[in-house]
């Protein structure tokens, strides 16, 4: 993941193959009806690419918006979120201890992300904390490749990391910071797939550092900063009086998510 990780604050298959169906020529001399045959399954192969052309990466991450925003508007049906309960995990109980862990991920924050941190403490205690723990997640996974063990990682250690956030989002964290987006994503409508999208772009970071086209590099910039603008929306909320759309709210976050992703990149080559 190229320089610094991004965090948005305000509230956005495979193709079909074609079969090959053309008869093969015999030894005879082809005729009318041959040829016409032949045409004709040309055509049908032609009209069923284009009733099912390949998706494009920007179709496949809009469907994670919009299971996202579907959590969201499922919340908004229930009574308002009571963000002082607290809800027991199999692996941490211990109260006091949990709000060490919030502690601590708020002193990571203001430690590697201090501007950022400063924005935070214009939140509710409850979502400025609940933030804490998702950029303390997003820190570790990003420092697997990017850290000073980086040389050390292999595809292996990635799908150690994201069956321990399997556990994570189970209520069975593995050490205290873990514990901590334990007891967020209990408390908000977040979806695992973000989380699961940023291991992929680790993995990408791998094994892949040539993108071909935008829409191989659309999908990267969603992976490693798009999917921070889908974490954090159910976290921040929307105000009940918008009259923006939840949809619109998420595809705003993950469109400004790979803006500064792209600006990102840019500013490297520079450097680089």
């Amino acid at each position: 993941m190229a320089g610094v990780l991004l965090w948005v604050v305000c509230p956005k298959g495979n193709a079909t193959a074609l079969l090959s169906l053309i008869p093969r020529s015999g030894k005879h001399k082809r005729c009318r009806v041959h040829q016409k045959v032949k045409f004709s399954t040309g055509v049908s192969a032609i009209s069923s690419a284009v009733a099912n052309p390949a998706r494009s990466s920007e179709e496949k991450v809009y469907d994670v918006v919009l299971k996202q925003a579907a959590l969201v508007k499922e919340q908004r049906g229930k009574k308002p979120l009571d963000l002082g309960t607290r809800t027991e995990t199999d692996g941490f109980t211990d109260w006091d201890l949990l709000n060490e862990a919030y502690d601590r991920c708020g002193e990571v924050c203001a430690e590697y992300a201090k501007t950022f941190y400063l924005g935070t403490l214009l939140m509710t205690p409850e979502r400025r904390r609940a933030v804490w723990a998702i950029y303390v997640w997003c820190r570790r996974t990003d420092e697997l490749v990017d850290g000073p063990n980086a040389s050390h990682i292999t595809p292996r250690a990635l799908d150690r990391w994201e069956k321990r956030l399997d556990d994570l989002f189970e209520g069975r964290p593995y050490d205290m910071l873990d514990a901590a987006l334990s007891d967020t994503v209990s408390k908000y409508p977040v979806d695992i797939q973000p989380f699961k999208d940023m291991i992929e772009g680790m993995r990408l970071d791998l094994r892949k550092s040539r993108y071909m086209n935008f829409d191989e590099l659309y999908l990267y910039c969603y992976y490693v900063a798009g999917t921070v603008g889908l974490m954090s929306v159910p976290v921040m909320g929307i105000a009940p009086e918008s009259k923006a759309s939840v949809e619109s709210v998420y595809n705003a976050a993950l469109a400004l998510g790979i803006a500064n992703q792209l600006t990102n990149i840019l500013r490297d080559v520079g450097e680089e």
